[in-house]
């Protein structure tokens, strides 16, 4: 059976629900997967009232729409951060609050217990989204970094997000980090040293999303032979390295779209990414959950990259095989 394909609406947070699930359907997915921000996902809401989740579910079947999982990369981003003036431009009024960076911290990770609780009252058992890290800003080690800054910076993430994983544990539901940089997991190696860091919590795992390795020049099929028993949901985006002699992979603090950077995110299927080999790999691990497509292109219009990309996606998914192509042999 294909898996159901589904679009990401983060990234069409200036339309409101009923516009964008019936775009959404419109365009062939088989579902949403819900940002908590926009119009389209309240936690607070979900959370206190089931009339609310019901609501929610009664618009979605009216664009004959299913959804799998929710979304607050942006809270979550706050759990771990240092605190600056750009949160406040991605925080709900409530999170923010004074700004005073701890204050901020602490209202993010109840953000999050409180996502997990309207998760489990929406229904669904997948929420997304990222942890944030307090030691991102030391990622090119000079001045010195120390092996002790970083493992006090994943006691941290431990510290913060324990507490949360626990509860998401206690009502069913998953929290999958979408391994990226500004995370404290962002490649292979950070991410085994964030699950030894909350040993091996059950609730912890991840949104695959291959284009934020793919850029870093890791290898994503690795990634998920290595973690596909912690792989949760996955995110179906391109991205293309185009280093040329001149752009430099660290993309020389030039915005998403300019040519002049060394890589940059592609509608799916225009980029460099083997999703071939990515499906075969799901296939390996018995990855049964949807195919969602974070679509992601400033070079492209987002309706008609939107449209393609549900086109490839299902025409590129494909059910693993139940018998040995010479199995008849053995009959």
């Amino acid at each position: 059976m294909a898996r159901p394909v589904t679009l990401f609406v983060g990234q069409w947070a200036d339309l409101d629900s009923e516009t964008m699930f019936a775009k959404a359907r419109s365009f062939g997915y088989d579902g949403v997967e819900l940002a908590c921000w926009g119009d389209f996902f309240d936690v607070r809401q979900a959370a206190a009232d089931q009339a609310y989740c019901d609501a929610r579910w009664a618009l979605l079947k009216k664009h004959g729409l299913s959804c799998y999982a929710i979304s607050n990369h942006l809270a979550g981003q706050a759990v771990c951060d240092p605190i600056d003036e750009r949160h406040q431009q991605i925080l709900p009024p409530h999170v923010w609050g004074d700004g005073d960076p701890e204050g901020v911290r602490q209202r993010a990770a109840e953000e999050m217990i409180t996502t997990a609780r309207a998760a489990a009252k929406f229904g669904v058992k997948v929420v997304n989204g990222f942890t944030g890290s307090s030691i991102w800003h030391k990622l090119y080690f000079f001045p010195p970094t120390s092996a002790a800054d970083v493992e006090a910076g994943m006691r941290d993430f431990a510290a913060r997000w324990k507490p949360i994983l626990d509860v998401f544990q206690e009502l069913g539901v998953k929290f999958a980090l979408e391994v990226h940089p500004t995370e404290i997991a962002y490649d292979l190696w950070s991410t085994q040293m964030a699950l030894e860091a909350i040993d091996y919590h059950p609730a912890f795992g991840f949104n695959f999303d291959p284009s934020h390795l793919r850029w870093q020049l890791v290898d994503p099929v690795k990634f998920i032979n290595r973690f596909g028993d912690r792989i949760f949901h996955v995110h179906i985006k391109d991205a293309i390295v185009t280093l040329d002699g001149e752009s430099g992979i660290l993309a020389s603090h030039l915005q998403f779209g300019d040519h002049r950077r060394g890589w940059d995110f592609r509608s799916p299927g225009r980029g460099d990414i083997n999703f071939e080999e990515i499906i075969r790999a799901l296939n390996r691990i018995n990855y049964q959950g949807p195919l969602s497509v974070e679509w992601e292109d400033s070079g492209m219009d987002r309706e008609h990259g939107a449209r393609e990309a549900a086109e490839f996606v299902k025409k590129l998914d494909f059910a693993p095989s139940a018998i040995a192509f010479d199995g008849q042999f053995d009959r």
